[in-house]
C-alpha cells in the first residue's frame, strides 16, 4: 500500500524566515514554492535526500495550519506517504475503520491527489496519502 515516505510537513509562521535554517544550516536545496489556495497555505519543498520537507505557511487565519500553529506552535504538522490508486487506498482504510478527514482525493501541492487520515485513527499523527501523476518533482 505505502510506497515510501514522500514528505514531512512542517508548519511555520514564515517560509522566508525559516528557509535559512534548512538551506544554510542543514544544507538542503529548495525545490520550489507555490501557493495552494484550497488549503490556505503557501508551501516550500526542500530536498532532504530520499524524501522531502514541506514547509507550510498559512495564508489566512482560517487556515488549518494557522489553527495548528496557534494551538501547538510551529513544528511537525504531518507525515505524507506516497501511494498508488489513492481512491482505492481510501476505501481500504475506511473498511478497516480508519477515520478519514478526506473521503475522496483532493488537489494538493504540485498537482498531487491527496487525502488526510484523522489523527484519532493514527495514534495522534496527522497522516497524508499522496498520489502523484507523471513527474515526481514535489
Amino acid at each position: 500500500m505505502i510506497k515510501k515516505v514522500d514528505h514531512i510537513g512542517i508548519a511555520v509562521t514564515s517560509i522566508q524566515n525559516s528557509l535559512p535554517f534548512y538551506e544554510a544550516t542543514l544544507g538542503m536545496k529548495l525545490i520550489g514554492e507555490e501557493e495552494v489556495p484550497s488549503q490556505l497555505v503557501k508551501v516550500a519543498f526542500l530536498d532532504a535526500g530520499n524524501q522531502k520537507i514541506e514547509l507550510l505557511e498559512p495564508t489566512s487565519s482560517d487556515s488549518p495550519v494557522a489553527k495548528f500553529i496557534e494551538k501547538r506552535g510551529e513544528g511537525i504538522h504531518h507525515v505524507a506517504y506516497k501511494v498508488e490508486n489513492i481512491a482505492a487506498r481510501i476505501e481500504e482504510l475506511k473498511t478497516q475503520g480508519i477515520n478519514m478527514i478526506d473521503h475522496t482525493p483532493r488537489l494538493g501541492a504540485g498537482g498531487a491527489a491527496i487525502a488526510f487520515l484523522h489523527p484519532k485513527s493514527t495514534g495522534g499523527t496527522l497522516t497524508e496519502l499522496c498520489e502523484k501523476k507523471g513527474n515526481d518533482v514535489k
